[in-house]
């Protein structure tokens, strides 16, 4: 399938739309570092940005959580190390908040 033919305009807005939600997703990932925000706060709302975080990424930007701890809670988990909150089940999102209390 051959890709869509992009104006110069149209290739500009899409990258500008791309930066903001990743400044987005960064400053989600800032506030759960600070603990301006809970991870249940994060799990809880609702929209595309959320849920196109990676589990893994959300739960490294947790206080006291690093790579290793984020992987060790995934495995026992079940929960692939490349999914997004999106594909989250609700029984995965009630284990992760079990394991990461506030």
């Amino acid at each position: 399938m051959a890709l869509p033919q992009l104006t110069d305009t149209d290739r500009t807005e899409a990258l500008a739309r791309a930066l903001a939600v990743r400044r987005e997703r960064s400053e989600v990932r800032s506030r759960l570092k600070d603990g301006r925000v809970t991870l249940a706060e994060v799990l809880g709302s609702e929209g595309d940005m959320i849920g196109r975080i990676r589990v893994r990424q959300l739960l490294e930007s947790l206080p006291g959580v690093g790579t290793a701890r984020a992987a060790q809670a995934l495995a026992e988990l079940h929960i692939a190390d490349n999914r997004r909150v999106q594909g989250l089940g609700t029984r995965q999102r009630e284990q992760l908040l079990e394991r990461f209390p506030s």
